[in-house]
């Protein structure tokens, strides 16, 4: 990592700004890019498009605590696309949760960074996810315990459109919709592609904005770039307007954002990263970290 970034995780007091934010996201990225292709496997399609959505609930909206992991007062995060581990843990581990260093074993025997997130295993780890389509049915339950018992803490669920291909994703939604439990926040990874191909030729969900206000939903009033972190702190903004729950926010994003041929393409949902590949994508990424670093 660049010295810039290097003093901003070991110096920063306060608030992150949106192109600190940025900045941090951005060398995120060439992070999980260079674990991906050592370890050829895992996804780097959605893990990408969720990076900057990912850094700033870890670094300016959640409160948690790195040294208490299981403090009872924490936020909740439940990440629904399990597939996106790579993104969960880099964040997690820049954070304070576990060393960095034990990046590189990701996906290999042994290692606590398993492809799907574990909370067994993995230091700030709210909920052991991959099946899709489970996330939000476990947030509505982490939600309603904290309404219940006044523990006022907020819990959050990231999915991709493979979740709300399921059936458990709408039914959740139903349910939340009928007990209000207050803090429960649904954001969505809207990047349009998934494994197999776009999304709108797989399963279309438009309009998607119309079926979550359909089922009961309080829908921020646009969808935000989550790809722009100033954007992004706008969404959270108005997360604090009001009291009405359950929130949703749809993000649009890209898939394989920051590596201009592998963006938008299903094929690198989960391909590995070969070594050509690798060669070619990695400059565009450093180079888009370091820009945003000399702009801080």
């Amino acid at each position: 990592m660049s010295a810039t970034v290097s003093d901003l995780l070991k110096e920063k007091k306060g608030a992150y700004s949106a192109a600190e934010l940025a900045a941090l996201a951005a060398r995120f990225r060439v992070e999980m890019f260079d674990v991906l292709h050592e370890r050829q496997t895992g996804h780097w399609g959605g893990a990408s498009s969720a990076a900057e959505i990912v850094t700033a609930l870890y670094f300016s909206r959640l409160k948690i605590d790195p040294s208490q992991p299981k403090w009872e007062g924490r936020d909740r995060f439940v990440l629904s696309k399990g597939h996106a581990s790579v993104n969960l843990y880099t964040v997690l581990a820049r954070r304070g949760f576990f060393a960095p260093a034990v990046l590189p074993s990701f996906r290999t025997l042994g290692s606590i960074l398993q492809g799907h997130p574990s909370m067994k295993l993995v230091p700030g780890v709210d909920f052991s996810t991959g099946a899709l389509g489970h996330g939000l049915s476990v947030a509505c339950g982490m939600a309603l315990s904290a309404a219940l018992s006044g523990a006022g803490f907020r819990t959050y669920v990231l999915t991709g459109e493979g979740c709300l291909d399921e059936g458990s994703t709408w039914e959740a939604m139903l349910f939340a919709a009928k007990y209000r439990p207050k803090g429960l926040v649904f954001l969505v990874d809207y990047n349009k592609v998934q494994l197999d191909g776009r999304s709108e030729d797989i399963l279309p969900l438009e309009p998607l904005a119309d079926k979550f206000t359909a089922f009961g939903w309080h829908l921020a009033p646009r969808a935000y770039d989550g790809h722009c972190t100033a954007d992004i702190l706008r969404s959270f903004a108005w997360l604090d307007g009001d009291d009405v729950w359950p929130k949703a926010v749809i993000y649009d994003t890209v898939k394989g954002k920051g590596v201009d041929f592998m963006e938008g393409k299903n094929a690198w949902h989960g391909a590995a990263i070969d070594d050509g590949s690798y060669a070619k994508g990695r400059p565009q990424l450093l180079k888009d970290a370091e820009a945003k670093e000399a702009a801080l």
